[in-house]
């Protein structure tokens, strides 16, 4: 699938932002905003866990097949589609056990990082016509 510099950027961001959320108890209890979090983080803090991310996502977004995305809505996959990609991406190594709980959390935060990619422009938003 190919998408673009800021769908990316904003998939990786939603991903690690829901990483942050998960493992600031401040954050799970609402008693501090994510957004405050996130930018109470230092830039390389910040840096670090979206390189980390961005090693396990970006490779199975890059391997997703085309999909026709309608203006206004974005690009959505099953999850068996998305843990075959992580699958096929992921090797042999570790184990069966291992191997199959990497895949199922790769997958879940790969279709987190879906879910935060924003919805697709039509030609319209361009100044464009069909």
């Amino acid at each position: 699938m190919h998408f673009s510099e800021h769908e990316l950027t904003a998939a990786l961001t939603g991903a690690a932002k829901s990483v942050v959320r998960a493992q600031r108890k401040d954050v799970r209890k609402g008693t501090v905003d994510i957004d405050s979090a996130w930018e109470a983080m230092d830039r390389l803090e910040r840096f670090r866990l979206l390189d980390g991310i961005g090693g396990q996502v970006l490779p199975v977004l890059s391997a997703l097949p085309e999909v026709d995305v309608a203006p206004g809505t974005r690009p959505t996959y099953t999850d068996r589609q998305v843990s075959e990609i992580v699958a096929g991406l992921a090797g042999d190594g570790g184990g069966r056990l291992r191997r199959a709980v990497l895949v199922k959390a790769r997958t879940t935060l790969v279709q987190t990082a879906l879910a935060h990619v924003p919805p697709r422009l039509g030609p319209e938003a361009f100044g464009q016509e069909l």
